[in-house]
């Protein structure tokens, strides 16, 4: 029973993030009271995702610095670039151009790791990643938008450290533990939080969609298409920059994720905090769409595996 259910909210994933999001448009009450919670619910996502893991799956990796390097190399010019360029193709006004490099020049996001799980990417490496490009964040984020824009903006390096501690190494580490110590026992365990942590995702695209919903439902196409451009050339360059590398099918499904999935959160708060509600306005679109985008690939990918 528990597995058919977990089969069934893992295979309607896309239809799930819709439909919630889609209620969140006509109703945003009904997901804001997510927000003070966003950060448990994605400790939740990392403890799920410890639990699908063991400490052997990180030795694979620490031996590939070069493509952990790779990747963030691609994350952090990769998007930002293509942010400035799209921004120019499709003629927006400074401040909306501003915020879609912005939220180019941000880290990985922690749905990235459970989209490279659902993809049968390596998420091991996808973690890692994530660790890595989120600590590069306090130095590169800034840089980039500096040297592309000449606005300044401040990261709090020891805030920064704490929050990634918090809700991704904590709850992964105690997950990999809680498998490591009781082995059989946990794979009841198993077999659910792939879906609690897909149900976390979705209420928490829910939950921005909700707070964004006056911004939404502007429907700004110009900025819509460039995020949608922006998000998906992500994707796709990437891929075709890892199979370029040497990186086999599994590695380069999580670097394509890697690099087109960004910590639109931070992205969208950077904004507020330093610039306007317009600036805001990309990463707040990019947030759904990266989300919506990422479970269609993931989907894609998986029948490609299972025809």
């Amino acid at each position: 029973m528990i597995t058919a259910l977990g089969r069934l909210i893992e295979t309607n994933f896309l239809i799930i993030a819709l439909v919630l999001s889609g209620s969140a448009l006509v109703e945003p009450n009904l997901f804001l009271w997510i927000k003070p919670h966003i950060s448990v619910a994605l400790g939740i996502i990392m403890f799920g995702m410890g639990l699908t893991l063991e400490f052997e799956d990180f030795k694979g990796v620490l031996p590939r610095k070069k493509l952990v390097l790779s990747g963030a190399v691609l994350q952090y010019s990769v998007m930002p670039l293509l942010g400035l360029g799209f921004a120019t193709l499709f003629g927006l006004g400074p401040e909306a151009a501003l915020g879609l490099v912005l939220v180019g020049a941000c880290p990985g996001g922690t749905a990235s790791n459970v989209i490279t799980y659902l993809s049968g990417g390596n998420v091991a490496l996808s973690v890692t990643m994530t660790l890595v490009s989120t600590m590069l964040a306090p130095i590169l984020t800034p840089g980039i938008v500096w040297l592309l824009f000449h606005q300044r903006i401040d990261l709090d390096f020891a805030a920064m450290v704490m929050s990634v501690f918090w809700i991704v190494v904590f709850p992964l580490v105690d997950g990999l533990i809680l498998r490591r110590l009781l082995r059989s026992r946990v794979r009841p365990l198993l077999k659910i939080f792939p879906s609690v942590s897909i149900l976390a995702i979705s209420l928490v695209i829910a939950c921005v969609v909700g707070l964004n919903q006056q911004t939404l439902l502007a429907w700004p196409l110009l900025i819509m298409g460039a995020v949608v451009c922006h998000n998906l050339t992500g994707f796709g360059l990437g891929y075709a920059a890892a199979r370029l590398l040497g990186s086999d099918a599994r590695d380069a499904r999580t670097i394509s994720i890697e690099v087109g999935m960004q910590n639109s959160g931070l992205g969208v708060a950077l904004a507020h905090a330093y610039f306007s509600v317009q600036t805001a306005l990309p990463g707040a679109l990019f947030s759904l769409e990266q989300n919506l985008a990422g479970i269609a690939l993931a989907r894609f990918w998986r029948r490609r595996d299972n025809p």
